[in-house]
């Protein structure tokens, strides 16, 4: 029977895991989603995602493909499969795509959230959901900071030191920063091409340093100009970060994310 190729679209609280890829340990996304779909498929397979998340990240619009010689409809996958994850992981569908679909390679844009709790004290019932900064934040200064990394650069400045990527070229096409309804969460929206590791972090960690005040604006333009990973501000934590949308041509067939508020 020949193989077919399957795309799924993932949903997980990272806060559970060891991020998504594969270790000895077996705590991780990849495999926990690698087991079920071996025991709901009967057979072993392995899959690949379109952005790599770290331990503490989460994910409602990850995409994944795998191939398997199994028959099932789409709607069977999903049942199939949730069936056997825990309540932290689930699939949101599956498609039969062409075979030389790439969940990774395919992909046109990555978009991401992050949300900051910001006030006086934690909360918490948003503990590993939200990042938290208790200084009040100026979030117009922050959408000023963010405006300037907008377009194509040289990243360098944003991306871990454990960053494997052969060029730090990306193209920034969207990152905004609001205050959710005026009260204290903040919400930053990120969109590119593809994202360095820890960029999305990093970016946030920037903004937040011109937000609080302990920076300048135009300090955002002279750290992405330095292409110096030590003239940035520190990473900021991961719990508030979510892969929202994996972004593909309309000839793939796969459905679009709907852009949702994570948080009432």
């Amino acid at each position: 029977m020949p193989r077919k190729r399957i795309a799924l679209g993932i949903e997980y609280d990272g806060s559970f895991w060891e991020g998504w890829q594969t270790q000895p340990h077996g705590r991780t996304v990849q495999d926990v989603l690698e087991r079920a779909i071996a025991s709901f498929a009967d057979q072993a397979v392995a899959t690949i995602c379109a952005g790599r998340t770290d331990a503490g990240v989460h994910a409602v619009g990850q995409v994944v493909h795998f191939d398997c010689d199994r028959q099932r409809d789409e709607n069977s996958w999903v049942r199939g499969v949730n069936r056997f994850l825990p309540p932290q992981i689930a699939l949101r569908w599956a498609r039969g795509v062409e075979a030389d679909f790439h969940a990774r390679y395919s992909a046109r844009a990555r978009h991401y959230q992050y949300w900051i709790w910001n006030d006086a004290v934690r909360s918490p019932l948003l503990d590993r959901r939200t990042g938290w900064v208790f200084r009040r934040l100026d979030v117009d200064a922050m959408q000023a900071g963010a405006a300037q990394l907008l377009g194509t650069h040289d990243f360098s400045s944003f991306r871990s030191a454990q960053c494997q990527s052969a060029s730090a070229i990306r193209t920034l096409i969207r990152c905004e920063v609001e205050r959710v309804g005026g009260g204290p969460l903040v919400r930053v929206r990120a969109s590119a091409n593809a994202f360095l590791h820890h960029m999305v972090r990093n970016l946030v960690g920037a903004l937040v340093a011109v937000g609080t005040g302990r920076e300048r604006v135009d300090w955002i333009r002279q750290v992405l100009e330095a292409r110096d990973r030590t003239q940035a501000a520190a990473t900021i934590e991961a719990a508030g970060l979510y892969l929202t949308e994996v972004e593909y041509d309309a000839k793939c067939g796969l459905p679009r994310a709907q852009e949702r508020l994570l948080f009432p």
